[in-house]
């Protein structure tokens, strides 16, 4: 169980492309923080710096009080689960799990143990004498979490852990390490692009976009009070809904809608961002009425897609809703929940 934290961290590649641009972040120790952001953004390299596969061009990583920018992985104590998984396919189950304790030379007894219990608590006992070939790929992931867990790390690295398996089984397993982190209580960093897997994962989350972290906070504070457009598109599915608008003291005004804001806003021009929910079906009061171009029946809800200002919008509206496609929808904005950004810069504007 560890403190990471990083301290002006850069990663600068030839030709000078600049990957990392002056990281700082503190992980708590038992912390379960999740860095997310789209492909090639920089998540996966600041992950193998923190495990020693990547140099750091400058800056410090500190784990447990200790700065590694020169200490090799195998002497940072930790463990990495990769994407592929990473498994010997000459090896069985249990070779593959006892590998790395074979290696640093432990007792066969505490080897033996240590690869049982592992392998009890990912319920893959009855699988120790299999070699990876006879294995789902759940059952691989498995096995490369318990090649991890037996090195009883001070922190676990995950690189997109989840991304080769379908999509009914990678819910199944991010349940499955969230029950894991909880009862392990170790320090876990974990990468991934997909924002459903960090926000129902995550203690925290970091943001990243151009090698830049943009925000990191807890996930509903992120979804809540976003600091600029991009944080509040990436995260929330389906996305923010984004308009520009011009404002007037305390009106707000886009294509034929006016609201009322309950501050003034020093801006003329602004942009407005509504999550689906805050689309809202009302009869009685309407800001606006719209037609209705696409239903998305999700079970318990209902996406309505429809057009403002050559835009299309999507509400997620009850699963009691009886709209079909070319019907004309009365809405009401949540207007104590929209957000404005500044049109130039992106970033948030408070009212």
């Amino acid at each position: 169980m560890a403190e990471v934290i990083l301290k002006n961290v850069n990663k600068i590649y030839d030709k000078n492309v600049h990957a990392i641009k002056d990281a700082n972040l503190e992980i708590k120790d038992r912390e379960f923080l999740v860095l997310v952001g789209p492909s090639g953004c920089g998540k996966s390299t600041l992950l193998r710096m923190i495990a020693g596969l990547e140099e750091i061009t400058s800056g410090e990583i500190i784990i447990d009080g200790k700065v590694v920018n020169d200490l090799s992985p195998k002497d940072r104590d930790i463990s990495m689960v990769f994407q592929n998984y990473a498994l010997y396919p000459h090896m069985s189950v249990y070779e593959n799990m006892a590998f790395g304790l074979r290696i640093r030379k432990f007792p066969k007894d505490e080897i033996d143990r240590r690869v049982k219990d592992a392998a009890e608590i990912l319920g893959i006992t009855q699988l120790l004498d299999r070699k990876p070939r006879a294995l789902s790929g759940g059952q691989r992931q498995r096995v490369a979490l318990g090649r991890a867990i037996v090195r009883k790390p001070k922190v676990f690295l995950f690189d997109e852990p989840l991304s080769n398996l379908d999509a009914k089984l990678r819910v199944h397993m991010r349940t499955e390490i969230s029950k894991l982190h909880h009862r392990l209580q170790t320090t876990m960093i974990y990468v991934t692009h997909d924002q459903v897997e960090a926000m129902t994962m995550g203690d925290r989350i970091a943001v990243l976009k151009d090698g830049v972290i943009q925000q990191h906070d807890t996930p509903m504070n992120l979804y809540n009070d976003p600091k600029n457009i991009f944080v509040a598109g990436f995260i929330g599915s389906p996305a923010m809904n984004f308009l520009e608008a011009k404002c007037e003291i305390s009106k707000l005004k886009f294509a034929d809608i006016t609201l009322e804001l309950s501050g003034r806003v020093n801006r003329e021009e602004v942009v407005v961002g509504i999550r689906p929910e805050h689309f809202i079906i009302d009869g009685e009061m309407p800001h606006f009425r719209a037609k209705i171009d696409v239903v998305e029946p999700m079970g318990n809800e209902i996406f309505l897609y429809f057009t403002i200002a050559d835009k299309t919008m999507v509400a997620r509206v009850p699963s009691q809703s009886d709209f079909k496609v070319g019907d004309i929808a009365p809405f009401r904005i949540d207007v104590g929940n929209i957000k404005l950004f500044d049109r130039e810069t992106g970033e948030r504007i408070s009212l």
